[in-house]
């Protein structure tokens, strides 16, 4: 696989599949370059570089055939799924019940003491006025944000619940806002779908199902009977542990009986008994689900795939499965039973398609009369060919049954010209169908639809008419201004982008519309108002800083220049950057797009790098505040894009590792292919400013690097994934000399999985520390899964040994040296320690089942940890002994 880059406000990682070599400059680096906020300019680049890779996409799972694809910014966010998900696995396929167990030898480790302190816990402003410089989309319209909802329920009585990707469900008794976690007990924070029954009762299903890589598996599916005033627990969990380790992309009932739709097929179970075992009803592919014989196959992931249940209201026997790998499958289809055995419908479904590769993604939506039916499919071909979308339509059944007959009601170019802010050639409504859908038809008029792409579209006349009710971005429409007295010119609010969960309910006896995207949640009134474009004028973020489901990779600590605090920042999963000064009572995002890696200089904390995706680094030295004034003079910009040449030739990894050394901030260590090294610091201007250091190797890239005293460690995997996965350590000088490679055998002491994290003491830099993610080869099918997380050096990685000691078989992912010489290690599940002269483990708090993806010692002596769902943490290390 290729890598490549590109900018956008709202990009997301998701799924789990390909990509290509692209590259997009910020106006910022390029002498008279377009001005426009640096979504605005990618967005035509984005069009520009779909057409460009059309037909290097394959339908097939990602780097079968070992090849590199050009790609566009969809399969862009399907790399960096990809990735997260090797991360994981590799070198093979991960049994069932391996997250379950390390949460419950987690949970059994002796505490440390102290506790978590949620500093992100306020609302975060996309569009805060004080981050309006070149690299920011502050002014967009999205307003306050939180981490991505993948799902959203609602009753008629005021309640909505809200559930987000890797951060738990919450609940609001008013319509939206002043949220309570209800999950927190579980042993997954993933969730997939949410629904209520006819009882009133909360069924949640886990795991997220967007094929998103930074998407958790699930541990089944629970049901709260009293959610106006319950939370979750595990003994809520409804059958056995059939549906552990996979994800759930909808629950949908009928006569009795609910239908989960998973990523390991289709099974049911009775809605009144909830004990006993969940039934398989159908996997078109049966011997790759565990426990058969093609289990540990690499695609074994993607032949199981299953999307969504339609129920006939008036024969709750006819049943209707959409199933299907996004990408593209021969099992790819709609299925019945006939004769009491599921088939693949080859004809009769009217308008809806029949074809395998017409068929991918697919959501469903029922009229409460019964009246109507209505779908939206992805196609796999057009994903591969299409260089506009990959949405084959939209469609509805008049007759209201799922068998149809089926008429198509929308295409993407239909949507495009509703008041989309998709119109270029090249990137358009659908572009990411097969991570962006939802589907609800009002209660009382089964006309009404609301339908969720990229943006939300409302038709109120069955689909032969569509409003952008809820457009991408403000960016570009006559309305839109960066004056920083509004929030987004003249334009009315919109939602976040990438949309996934919606749900109809009333608070207060009014029907409001409830949509959960990347951005968190939003509402308006069920038949809210319009503008003369087709854009709603009343919609409402409910992130008011009571949800926190923030998804950060990174966290920076510095102190803050007025002298009173620090000032913490930090890069998020589609929110940008966020920058959390002293005092601040709202938060606000000085880079847009995808922030990955962060380095902040410990002594000031508005001396900021951030990395957007494969190495591209933007630098500023005033926390990049800004009012707009490089809209009309360039001159008066204050972030800079300095990104080492692997990011142009594509050879670094989606979430690239960036490092400052411990005792020279000035000296920085990146990592692609080569161990990039400048030696600027937060003053460096240009891409030509770093220097080569050491080359790992073709198709190698690094995983991990450190620096202290001008030693440098770089962990490299290559490949990456379960095909030949390959991983290894080089060591060396920052100023170029000393390098080589330390042997790292197959079936040695570090296990042959990914090597996520290395840490030195700052006293001694031939002592370091090693974390390996993915599990041991009790949980993991593949050559050299060995055993163990956590490895220690003392001669400057020539030789390592396992302290893993009673770590939990858990995936660690970063590891800091605390000033008493003790090591604390972010896990999948949480944060552990190590005291000094110890060989035992204890948890560091007791944070929910969220991957702690990184930790840093802050300037005032606290530990903080990035959380990849429930937003930054803090603990201070006095109480790790």
């Amino acid at each position: 696989m290729a890598l490549f880059t590109r900018k956008r406000r709202w990009f997301t990682i998701c799924v789990l599949a390909v990509s290509g070599t692209l590259i997009a400059v910020p106006a910022s680096a390029v002498p008279g370059g377009e001005q426009h906020p640096f979504g605005i300019r990618a967005t035509a680049q984005l069009a520009q570089d779909r057409k460009a890779s059309v037909g290097s996409f394959t339908a097939d799972v990602a780097g079968e055939d070992g090849s590199d694809d050009d790609g566009n910014e969809s399969d862009e966010i399907a790399e960096g799924a990809d990735q997260f998900a090797e991360a994981r696995t590799a070198p093979g396929v991960v049994s069932p019940g391996a997250f379950g167990a390390a949460w419950d030898s987690l949970t059994a480790l002796h505490g440390t003491g102290g506790t978590w302190k949620n500093i992100t816990d306020l609302p975060y402003d996309s569009d805060d006025p004080r981050y309006r410089d070149i690299d920011s989309n502050s002014s967009g319209g999205s307003g306050l944000v939180t981490g991505r909802m993948s799902a959203m329920a609602a009753d008629d009585d005021g309640y909505v619940y809200a559930g987000s990707a890797g951060g738990g469900v919450w609940r609001s008794g008013t319509g939206g806002g002043h949220w309570t976690p209800v999950s927190d007990r579980l042993p997954t924070q993933a969730t997939g779908s949410l629904a209520l029954d006819g009882k009133g009762r909360l069924w949640l299903g886990t795991g997220e199902a967007t094929t998103n890589a930074d998407a958790y598996l699930g541990s089944g599916v629970y049901v709260l009977s009293d959610p106006h005033h319950g939370t979750f627990s595990q003994a809520d969990r409804v059958g056995g542990d059939e549906l552990e380790s996979t994800t759930i992309h909808e629950l949908r009932f009928g006569a009795g009986t609910v239908w989960a739709a998973t990523s390991e097929g289709v099974w049911s179970h009775s809605t009144t008994r909830l004990s006993g075992p969940w039934k398989l009803q159908f996997a078109p592919n049966p011997a790759y689900l565990p426990g058969h014989s093609k289990a540990d196959d690499p695609d074994a992931p993607y032949k199981n795939i299953t999307n969504d249940v339609a129920v006939d209201p008036k024969d709750p026997s006819k049943v209707l499965l959409a199933v299907g790998w996004r990408s593209g499958d021969d099992y790819n289809g709609f299925y019945a039973k006939k004769n009491g055995t599921w088939q693949k419908v080859t004809a009769g479904l009217g308008g809806l398609p029949t074809d395998a590769d017409d068929i991918g993604e697919v959501t469903f939506a029922a009229s409460a009369d019964g009246s109507r039916y209505y779908a939206i499919d992805q196609s796999p071909e057009e994903l591969a060919g299409n260089p506009d979308s990959s949405l084959e339509g939209i469609y509805v059944s008049k007759s209201g049954s799922p068998f149809g007959p089926w008429t198509k009601t929308a295409d993407y170019r239909q949507l495009s010209a509703s008041g989309s802010a998709l119109t270029d050639d090249g990137f358009m409504p659908g572009v990411q169908a097969w991570y962006n859908q939802f589907l609800a038809v009002d209660p009382s008029n089964a006309d009404h639809v609301y339908a969720g792409l990229e943006e939300v579209f409302e038709s109120k006349d069955g689909g032969a008419q569509w409003s952008t009710v809820g457009p991408y971005w403000n960016f570009d429409f006559p309305c839109w201004s960066i004056d920083p007295s509004e929030q987004t010119g003249t334009c009315s609010q919109t939602t976040h982008s990438d949309q996934h969960g919606v749900a109809i309910g009333r608070y207060h006896g009014k029907p409001y519309v409830y949509v959960g995207n990347d951005g968190g949640a939003y509402r308006r009134p069920l038949n809210g108002s319009q503008d003369a474009a087709g854009h709603a004028t009343d919609w409402t973020s409910l992130n008011d800083g009571t949800i926190d489901t923030l998804q950060y990779y990174s966290v920076g600590v510095g102190k803050d220049p007025s002298g009173h605090g620090v000032a913490v920042t930090g890069g998020l999963q589609d929110n940008g950057q966020s920058e959390l000064r002293a005092g601040d009572k709202v938060m606000g995002s000085n880079f847009g797009g995808d922030g990955t890696t962060t380095i902040t200089d410990p002594a000031g904390g508005c001396n900021i790098a951030q990395a957007y995706v494969y190495l591209q680094i933007q630098v500023t030295q005033d926390c990049a505040i800004n009012n707009g004034s490089w809209e009309t003079d360039p001159s008066t910009a204050t972030s800079f894009s300095v990104a080492p040449p692997d990011n142009a030739t594509g050879e670094a990894r989606f979430v690239a590792p960036m490092t400052a050394d411990s005792k020279n901030s000035s000296t920085w260590i990146a990592g692609g292919r080569h161990v990039w090294v400048q030696t600027h610091g937060y003053a460096i201007r240009s891409s030509s400013e770093w220097s080569d250091a050491f080359d790992l190797g073709e198709g190698h890239t690094a995983t991990a690097v450190a620096s202290s005293d001008g030693k440098v460690y770089a962990a490299w995997c290559g490949p990456c994934d379960s095909q030949g996965f390959t991983r290894g350590i080089a060591v060396g000088n920052a100023d170029g000399t000393g390098w080589h490679r330390i042997g790292l055998p197959a079936n040695g002491t570090v296990p042959n999985r990914y090597l996520s994290g290395i840490a030195i003491d700052p006293k001694n830099a031939e002592h370091a520390y090693l974390t390996v993610s993915g599990f041991s080869r009790q949980w993991t099918e593949g050559p050299g899964a060995g055993v163990g997380h956590v490895f220690e050096t003392t001669d400057g990685g020539t030789t390592w040994k396992d302290i893993s000691g009673n770590f939990p078989d858990v995936p660690a992912d970063n590891a800091v040296v605390l000033p008493n010489g003790g090591l604390a290690v972010a896990t999948d599940l949480g944060v552990v320690y190590h005291a000094a002269h110890t060989t035992t483990w204890e948890r560091v708090g007791s944070l929910p089942a969220v991957a702690v993806l990184q930790l840093e010692i802050g300037p005032d002596g606290k530990l903080y940890a990035a959380t990849h769902g429930r937003g930054i943490y803090t603990l201070s290390v006095h109480h790790l002994k």
